[in-house]
């Protein structure tokens, strides 16, 4: 279970909580060439008083020789997002946007040893299959040589998290009309994605006339 730094505010808290829920994101870092990104899997953790992004690579993977306790990480956590038309509003001549949820963690990167790919395959299983409903899968139902080879084929990285950014566009600026109108048109759709951000927008801004989601 992720304890939150006491020393993050709220609203970063907030955001290591959307982070952990989410747990997929797009980990870049740059080298001589330019930026390098990978889409990976991730844990959030609490250690020595420090929060700590766990995630893996294939060792081939140009990412692994970055990771060398100086350089910089940042892993982007992107959340559901839908276009506005214009035309949805209640009100006149509103601009067409995007609406959505992102969360931006950054921080030294160190690299792992070996001996602890198992923990962290472990411990990445527990939590991404206690999302389903199903008796969990765990790595000691594996093969035995076929689990070790495909341990020693990954390296882990340790994120030292020290800056959190969350970035949320929910309609904030707009009228209640607009607010409502525009919650109904997300909550009618037929992406779920659309539908959670209705769901967040309602939340925001209780006892109004909104249709029953």
């Amino acid at each position: 279970m992720h304890v939150l730094r006491p020393q993050f505010r709220i609203e970063e808290q907030r955001a290591l909580e959307f982070a952990s829920r989410r747990g997929f994101g797009m980990i870049v870092a740059a080298d001589e060439c330019g930026p390098r990104a990978s889409h990976v899997p991730f844990v959030l953790d609490q250690r020595d008083g420090r929060t700590i992004v766990q995630i893996h690579f294939t060792a081939k993977n140009p990412l692994v020789a970055l990771a060398d306790g100086a350089r910089r990480f940042l892993l982007i956590i992107a959340g559901d997002d839908a276009y506005i038309s214009n035309d949805w509003y209640a009100s006149r001549d509103n601009v067409s946007t995007w609406l959505y949820e992102a969360v931006h963690l950054s921080g030294v990167a160190h690299l792992r040893e070996l001996d602890e790919n198992r923990g962290h395959g472990d411990a990445l299983l527990a939590v991404s299959e206690a999302r389903l409903p199903k008796p969990p899968w765990d790595l000691a139902q594996m093969e035995p040589d076929k689990r070790e080879s495909m341990l020693a084929a990954i390296r882990v990285i340790d994120l030292v998290v020290d800056s959190v950014e969350g970035q949320a566009k929910l309609n904030q600026h707009k009228s209640d009309a607009d607010h409502v109108a525009i919650v109904g048109r997300l909550a009618r759709s037929e992406e779920s994605g659309h539908r959670r951000l209705a769901q967040k927008m309602q939340a925001l801004r209780p006892g109004l006339g909104y249709e029953t989601l």
